[in-house]
């Protein structure tokens, strides 16, 4: 069995227990003028699945001139996973990858043993202003991973498998679900869709999964005879069977989860991994900034800058 504190196999289910284990509101965090909302890691819980960061960013209203700069920084031991709603992101890293995030795309990005990226918007996009509204995410790897190289993949739109039917809409992003599996590649077994619902429609949860999340976009949800509105994260209890109902109006949910990690993960700024000394080295790397040389680079076309690692 992987490391998972609360799974117990003698756990009752069905009415026996309560559906939801955890509800998770998020922070929110204004950066000026552009409000991002950190369900993961919470008090509550660090992970569902393999997932360790989840973040919404806006919906934010950007006018001519203004948009995002995220400077050159760096990550290890995890991938991270940008899925936009609205709006458009530039993506480069130290791999030399030039790549437009857009609407409905899997952009993933494995750090491994260590890569250095930046998102911002720039050129044709800032000059004529926009509507940001997304999600990243941040994927832990498995021990036997967290030093593998980095690498970038780009998924279009198109190429995930979408289901519909009784007023459901489900494209999924990643793993295996529902009987569909997503056309990229993922390092431990999970699942990650996105799900619009009709009113009064529901759809059940993958059963498969050890861990089962839902984060709700837009709308109101109904679980179990409990509603719960826009910006709520529930994590289930693993053997339930659940299904989650769209309110009166309509709903679009983000589902997510997995099989637990294979242990718990330190956190550290930009940097995720099973042990403290693999932190440090990494802290060192950066602050060291030996970018010809070193264990990171910055990326070929945005190298005049970077953000400095905290000092504590």
């Amino acid at each position: 069995m992987s490391w998972n504190p609360i799974l117990d196999p003698q756990i009752p289910i069905g009415d026996a227990v309560d559906a939801i284990e955890t509800v998770i509101i998020p922070r929110a965090r204004d950066l000026g003028g552009f409000e991002v909302r950190r369900a993961l890691p919470s008090g509550k819980r660090q992970m569902v699945g393999p997932f360790i960061f989840f973040d919404q960013m806006g919906p934010a209203e950007f006018l001519t001139g203004q948009g995002i700069d995220v400077r050159p920084h760096p990550h290890i031991g995890l991938g991270t996973v940008t899925y936009l709603l609205k709006g458009r992101m530039h993506h480069r890293d130290s791999l030399g990858t030039d790549q437009w995030i857009e609407p409905g795309a899997v952009n993933w990005m494995k750090a491994g043993w260590g890569i250095t990226h930046s998102e911002r918007t720039d050129g044709e996009v800032r000059a004529t202003g926009q509507t940001l509204f997304g999600l990243q995410t941040w994927l832990a790897l498995p021990k036997a991973q967290e030093d593998d190289p980095a690498a970038f993949i780009h998924t279009p739109s198109a190429d995930l498998p979408v289901l519909e039917g009784e007023g459901k809409t489900v494209r999924l992003i990643l793993g295996q679900a529902w009987g569909e599996t997503a056309p990229m590649e993922t390092p431990s077994e999970m699942f990650y869709a996105d799900a619009t619902l009709a009113p009064g429609a529901a759809i059940p949860l993958p059963d498969g999964q050890e861990d089962r999340g839902v984060y709700i976009l837009q709308g109101e949800v109904t679980v179990a005879g409990q509603t719960f509105p826009t910006g709520q994260m529930l994590v289930f209890r693993p053997g339930d069977r659940i299904s989650v109902k769209a309110g009166p109006a309509g709903a679009r949910i983000m589902l997510l989860g997995g099989a637990t990690m294979d242990g718990p993960r330190l956190i550290w700024w930009n940097f995720v991994a099973s042990s403290k000394d693999r932190i440090d080295a990494a802290k060192e790397a950066w602050r060291a900034g030996d970018w010809a040389h070193g264990r990171f680079q910055l990326p070929p076309e945005d190298n005049a800058e970077f953000i400095p690692a905290p000092e504590q």
